[in-house]
């Protein structure tokens, strides 16, 4: 987010959202909030929130967004090491970011992974790394760029998938006519030599900011099926777009409202995608197979719990976990039933009006399964939750 601009999205909180927020301030940093808990989950066993690191690297990017753990060693990552990125330049412009850091729990340090060149030619408009980002079993790492030259959408170009090595060098850009800034975080399946990769598009259609943005219903997610032949960088086999219509929207405060939460069900037969402007979570059916557009598919859940929800994981338990933009909590809902289970304030700056609002962007799942990590934004830091 860009903080200069903070105040106009705080100002966009309804006042049913803030009244809900200050309604339960007294409840910041304890119990969920439950809706209906009808059975266990992790939010439920989550009790101490540890600061781990600043997310911010020599160079002086901010805005921390992606959050992704290591599933191997390779390089200069350790298995469990959390892999941040920076949407935003040390100047606080969104769209500029072009660092990836990685923390290390087993010493607690934090060492730079990667740095993009912002011009970087075979992308187009440029580097602003997005929430978009995996890191394969083969050691691959994949990161989005949704860039701009300002820091607005007034400047802001189609972007591009990069894969970095293992050492944090780029090895190809990914850019076709499907992707237009790959916006939200990924849902992966990756069996090693090949892989299926699932990125939100949130850029077809928006153009700049100013006055009262419309909503373009163009967004997408994208279906890469990827060959990873040994010691070559990934290729594209075919590329699907298994979703479309979602809703995306300019915004000065946040450079992009769009779909941006994307996870798979343990069968991989449903793919739960966050639906930010329609606030709600929505489900495309057969994902890995279909050879056509969903369209938004049907709607899970909606309102409630959920204030423009963003990023998505799923828990041991089976259920989702979902951070919100407009407020400092994260919801868990149980998809066999829709049901919102839990809010828990996981951000709760009282200088934003809800608490938390606007702070909260990635979030991951521990190797445990014993809790998840998150990123403040306001403050650049990587938090533990368990």
């Amino acid at each position: 987010m860009n903080h200069a601009t903070r105040k106009l999205l705080l100002c966009s909180a309804h006042g049913a959202r803030a009244a809900l927020a200050l309604g339960a301030a007294a409840l910041l940093g304890g119990a969920p909030l439950a809706a209906h808990a009808d059975q266990p989950g992790l939010l439920e066993t989550v009790h101490h929130h540890t600061t781990l690191i600043n997310t911010v690297p020599d160079n002086g990017d901010q805005n921390p967004y992606a959050i992704y753990v290591a599933p191997v060693s390779a390089g200069t990552v350790k298995q469990g090491d959390v892999l941040v990125d920076n949407f935003n330049n040390a100047a606080n412009l969104q769209g500029t970011g072009s660092t990836i850091v990685d923390y290390h729990p087993d010493t607690k340090q934090m060492t730079l992974f990667a740095t993009i060149p912002r011009d970087l030619k075979e992308c187009p408009g440029g580097v602003g790394l997005s929430t978009a980002m995996t890191m394969l079993k083969s050691g691959w790492v994949i990161v989005g760029s949704t860039p701009s030259n300002d820091g607005t959408t007034n400047t802001k170009g189609a972007g591009c998938l990069i894969v970095l090595d293992s050492n944090g060098k780029i090895a190809k850009a990914i850019s076709t006519p499907n992707i237009n800034d790959p916006w939200g975080n990924m849902a992966v399946v990756d069996n090693g030599d090949h892989a299926t990769l699932f990125v939100s598009n949130a850029g077809f259609g928006v153009g700049g900011a100013d006055g009262d943005p419309p909503v373009f219903k163009q967004a997408t997610v994208l279906r890469l099926d990827l060959d990873i032949p040994q010691g070559q960088a990934p290729a594209v086999k075919s590329e699907t777009v298994v979703a479309s219509g979602f809703g995306a929207q300019a915004d000065k405060g946040v450079f992009l409202v769009g779909p941006t939460g994307l996870a798979l069900s343990p069968d991989n037969k449903l793919l739960y995608v966050s639906d930010a402007i329609g606030n709600r979570i929505n489900v495309i059916e057969d994902p890995l197979t279909r050879d056509t557009s969903a369209g938004v598919g049907r709607q899970l859940t909606a309102d409630g719990l959920l204030h423009r929800p963003l990023a998505m994981i799923a828990t041991p338990q089976n259920h989702l976990l979902v951070t919100n933009a407009l407020n400092g909590q994260v919801v868990e809902i149980d998809p066999a039933t829709g049901k919102q289970l839990y809010a828990r304030w996981i951000d709760t700056d009282k200088a934003q009006t809800p608490p938390g609002n606007g702070d909260l962007f990635g979030i991951a799942l521990t190797p445990a399964g014993d809790g998840f990590y998150y990123v403040q934004d306001d403050v650049n830091t990587l938090v533990l939750a368990k």
